[in-house]
């Protein structure tokens, strides 16, 4: 998980369903806004459990623990609403997405937060719309307008900006490993953002629990076996389990169901702002729980990325012609 995806983080596709109309307008706003702010602190939150899971179990492992206990969270919920036949019909693909969609980048997310903290992590994840946005460009056709090219080149340059300096580091870090770590976290971005246009190619219409489901029993057969190869020596301590349970549930079982009503309720383009504040809490977390530090370095870069996202996936544009 996008964590958050439809071009956001945690690779969730956009269902076909249309939007259900409120009875009254204000009891949905105030729905939408409970279901962001909860979903961007679930979010938030994954960085936070994957560090200290991953410090204990190894980036393989961790990745395979988180995506099995929330296919094994997911799993009976598909067969209580009656899903079981929607997935059993693009088994295939779906199983094949949730290697790129969920598989791949919680591996590259968990190896890099062995080097960096959880909240430059989330800061770094925050780039998905913009890969999403180039996979787009690349694979549909789907032209930005100058508005969204001139976010494009903000969201990358904050990323330089942000890789060119230690800061969020994990102190002792080295040059090579910091370098392994970034080019770690643009990987899993780039994850997101290809499983993001398969989806839109192979899944749409496909009921989002059923396309939920399947990307975790995908991601979960893909790594069985390396996580196994690569188990740690010694068992993990029972608060590293918690971690892992508490981030294969909540930050993406549950968050998966909350980020597919926040899109059925409010539309695509408002559950995208979720980017935004999924590293506000991951910053917040990492500093209460890990005492890690805040410079003001990571949050002008952070600004710089976020100037960036807002722009090129058109949540904001600039006046003029040719935007």
């Amino acid at each position: 998980m996008s964590e958050g995806e439809c071009t956001v983080g945690v690779g969730a596709p956009k269902p076909a369903a249309p939007i259900p109309k409120a009875t009254t307008a204000q009891p949905a706003s105030r729905r939408w806004l409970v279901d962001l702010v909860l979903l961007g602190a679930l979010w938030g939150a994954s960085f936070l459990f994957m560090r200290i899971g991953a410090a204990e179990f190894g980036a393989l492992p961790t990745a395979a623990v988180r995506v099995g206990i929330a296919m094994l969270f997911l799993f009976p919920l598909l067969l209580l609403r009656g899903q079981w036949s929607s997935f059993k019909q693009h088994w295939k693909p779906a199983l094949g997405i949730g290697v790129l969609n969920s598989g791949l980048p919680f591996a590259f997310f968990a190896f890099a937060l062995l080097t960096i903290n959880s909240g430059l992590a989330a800061v770094m994840n925050a780039t998905v719309p913009m890969f999403g946005a180039l996979v787009a460009w690349g694979w549909f056709g789907d032209r930005p307008d100058r508005s969204r090219i001139l976010g494009l080149v903000i969201g990358f340059a904050g990323v330089a900006m942000l890789a060119g300096r230690s800061a969020g580091f994990h102190s002792g870090a080295d040059e090579g490993a910091a370098r392994w770590a970034i080019a770690s976290c643009l990987a899993a971005c780039i994850c997101y953002a290809f499983a993001a246009s398969l989806t839109r190619k192979h899944l749409v219409g496909v009921p989002a629990l059923a396309t939920a489901t399947g990307s975790q029993i995908g991601a979960t057969l893909a790594l069985a076996v390396p996580a196994f190869w690569l188990w740690p020596a010694q068992m993990p301590s029972l608060h590293a389990w918690l971690a892992l349970i508490a981030v294969g549930t909540a930050c993406t079982g549950l968050a998966y169901i909350l980020f597919f009503r926040l899109i059925e309720a409010a539309g695509p383009a408002r559950a995208l702002t979720v980017t935004f504040l999924v590293p506000v809490f991951a910053l917040f977390y990492g500093a209460v729980f890990l005492g890690e530090e805040i410079t003001q370095w990571m949050l002008i870069c952070a600004a710089v990325i976020v100037c960036g996202v807002a722009l090129s996936t058109g949540l904001v544009k600039l006046g003029g012609r040719g935007s």
